[in-house]
């Protein structure tokens, strides 16, 4: 049963914007209650226009944002005056419509009006909401839905037909209310609810109380399993996590055959009840339970007819592979059959994926997209469930769903979003991240767009790091996860992670690091394994598991090792260091060799004397080093800017740089490249 969250509403007295926005994201916050980016809010008060004159003026949620996150910035504010005598036409064609309430806005600056503001215009009432439950979408999608509301509501309600949002639907809601005067909500066939009040509180209470009502009805009918019940048992979770690491790359890279997608993953309680359900492959087949889900789910899932009590792993990539390919066909010619002229095609892949035993997969361009994907199907699996308790689930046409999911509204709504960065889509894994180097290229890669894995020995600094990525660039960009490379199992642990969260791997930056310096007659074993096990050990069996998740993938990707000025200069007192990191740069071009033909460049990056936010340099190492060229600790930094021809220092950003420019397409052509980023240190010029 869903909350009254009213009570949670500060204790401040506010009115009029405020308060709306409040309900609004209250409304907005139960998923169960409204869609992610769908139903408006509105209210209607006096304001002054330009000139100074009190008008009737309508504030109602603009397209391209969430009620869960809207701000006093989402709304727009619109002359009543101006908009009502629209109700007098027979007939306005979505474009001139919004063309003609673009005049009618208090403020230019506001957020273009909704395709639902003249549903909100048209209603006399002060305070309305428009929203998607679950209980209330459940009866619309059912076969006797309008029957049973009848049963629910008695003549408290107007039932609407099912027409796309616009003028012809507003009108039609306004004259059927006007017709009913006892009417006290709207229930709009396979879309949802409208609901209203005099106060803005009030408004909220009648939503509740509406939304309760129809879940108390079809809890009463839910008697027997859901969705005809269990037909294959789910997998145990690690035995789940353990397939689904091997196979979310597969099907990245079966997905991204236009462009880049990420995956992710849900085993949740819910979803494993429906795709373990006997009638999940053929109600999933239905179509989208309301036209708010058609752009992020598309019309229907692709369904995995896997048996996870007798099937293996290589029988379910199969599976995968062909289903994936299948389902594009399958896509393309329903966009033959129902395209018009000016229609293109949008990708083709299936946004949600359901197999037996182990889940969901859901893909976007970004991992918030392939959430909003994986939300909008959990509302999917509730609606399916409510209308299979109360009859049979039936969802729109073929036709009507097409025209849903190519009208021109709703692919404005997504044209709103910020411009794709350089290196979006694609996901990259940084050792040694949260140190100075690390951490600069982490900042360097989510600015452009990459979905980043801190990976560090210091989980505590790797989450400081990700905390913040996510703070700059929303939720679940970066994933913080323990590594310490020289040991197999915490390697393979941390690339699960990563696969996990985001379903593969484009990019590793071998960076992770430790120096000392002796003389070499007291170099010590210990000492010398120490370097040899971390800058070449960890640095092979990094890229080896990278390299094995790349290769079943099928996308390519990209590798940069950090290596050193000392890798192809041989530093006084540093062998062990210095061994290490020329065995560190072949090893890289031996797996640029190697990985030509799978689409892997590898790349190393040569800085030198990295002093800033370095933990190298913050050891021992720094003494170390200074008592070798006979100056003070704290005199190296400049000590180091002298011995360069450029006369300049070396900044962590400075190698972000470089690992960016290898990991961009800029470098397309490049593999088995060494790129000095040491200020000209004459002696270490490759030759």
């Amino acid at each position: 049963m869903i909350e009254d969250l009213w009570r949670e509403r500060p204790q401040v007295t506010t009115s009029g914007l405020p308060e709306l926005v409040f309900r609004s994201n209250i409304l907005g916050s139960d998923r169960a209650v409204c869609n992610w980016g769908g139903g408006n809010t509105s209210m209607k008060t006096v304001e002054n226009d330009f000139r100074g004159r009190p008008v009737e003026v309508l504030w109602v949620k603009g397209s391209g944002s969430d009620l869960a996150t809207a701000t006093e910035k989402s709304f727009t504010a619109l002359n009543l005056t101006d908009v009502l005598p629209l109700r007098e036409l027979d007939e306005l064609p979505d474009e001139q419509m919004v063309a003609y309430l673009s005049h009618c806005m208090m403020d230019t600056g506001h957020p273009r009006s909704s395709i639902e503001t003249l549903l909100h215009a048209f209603l006399p009432f002060k305070h309305i909401d428009h929203t998607h439950p679950d209980a209330i979408i459940s009866l619309c999608c059912a076969h006797n839905g309008r029957q049973l509301a009848q049963e629910i509501f008695g003549d408290r309600f107007v039932w609407i037909p099912y027409i796309r949002p616009g003028f012809a639907l507003s009108k039609m809601i306004a004259e059927a209310v006007a017709g009913h005067p006892k009417a006290e909500l709207v229930l709009m066939e396979k879309h949802g609810l409208i609901t209203w009040g005099d106060t803005s509180q009030a408004c909220y209470h009648q939503t509740i109380r509406i939304i309760r009502e129809a879940e108390s009805y079809i809890e009463a009918r839910q008697l027997g399993p859901a969705f005809g019940a269990e037909k294959f048992g789910s997998l145990p979770i690690e035995r789940r996590q353990a397939i689904m690491s091997q196979l979310l790359p597969v099907v990245r890279g079966a997905v991204s055959t236009e462009r880049r997608m990420i995956t992710i993953y849900d085993d949740s309680e819910n979803v494993l009840t429906f795709v373990n359900s006997r009638d999940a492959a053929s109600l999933s087949q239905i179509g989208a339970a309301c036209p708010d889900h058609l752009v992020h789910t598309n019309r229907v899932p692709l369904y995995i007819d896997w048996n996870p009590q007798t099937g293996d792993t290589t029988e379910l990539v199969e599976a995968l592979r062909s289903g994936i390919a299948h389902y594009e066909k399958e896509y393309a010619d329903y966009f033959s059959r129902c395209a018009g002229p000016k229609d293109h095609m949008s990708q083709t892949a299936p946004r949600v994926i359901l197999i037996p035993g182990l889940g969901m997969i859901t893909t976007g361009k970004s991992w918030q997209h392939a959430d909003i994907s994986r939300q909008l199907y959990h509302r999917a699996i509730s609606v399916m469930r409510g209308a299979t308790a109360l009859g049979e689930f039936v969802s729109l046409s073929e036709e009507e769903s097409f025209l849903v999911e190519y009208w021109p509204l709703e692919l404005y709504k997504l044209s709103l979003a910020p411009p794709e960065g350089e290196l979006s889509r694609q996901i990259g894994l940084v050792t040694g991240g949260a140190g100075g180097i690390g951490s600069a290229t982490i900042r360097k890669l989510a600015a452009a767009g990459m979905h980043v894995i801190v990976a560090d020995l210091n989980l505590d600094g790797a989450k400081k790091v990700a905390e913040e990525i996510n703070q700059s660039y929303g939720a679940n960009r970066a994933l913080a996860v323990k590594m310490d490379v020289t040991k197999p199992e915490e390697v393979k642990n941390a690339f699960s992670q990563a696969i996990l969260a985001y379903g593969g791997i484009d990019l590793i930056v071998n960076n992770a690091g430790l120096a000392t310096s002796n003389p070499l007659d007291e170099t010590s074993i210990e000492e010398w394994n120490l370097n040899m096990n971390v800058l070449a050990t960890g640095y092979f069996l990094v890229a080896r598991e990278a390299f094995t998740i790349m290769k079943r993938q099928e996308t390519g990707g990209t590798m940069v090792f950090i290596g050193s000025k000392n890798s192809v200069y041989a530093g006084k007192n540093a062998a062990a260091y210095s061994a290490a990191k020329a065995a560190e740069v072949h090893l890289a071009r031996c797996i640029a060799a190697e990985g030509g033909e799978f689409g892997i460049r590898v790349n190393s990056v040569l800085p030198d004397a990295v002093l800033q936010g370095s933990q190298i340099w913050n050891s021992s190492w720094r003494e170390e080093r200074a008592a070798t060229y006979g100056v003070k600790p704290d005199e190296l930094e400049e000590y180091y800017r002298k011995r360069t021809v450029l006369q300049k220092n070396v900044f962590p950003e400075d190698i972000a740089e470089s690992v960016l420019f290898f990991a961009s397409g800029r470098s397309a052509k490049t593999t088995g490249c060494m790129l000095t980023v040491d200020g000209g240190v004459a002696a270490a010029f490759t030759r």
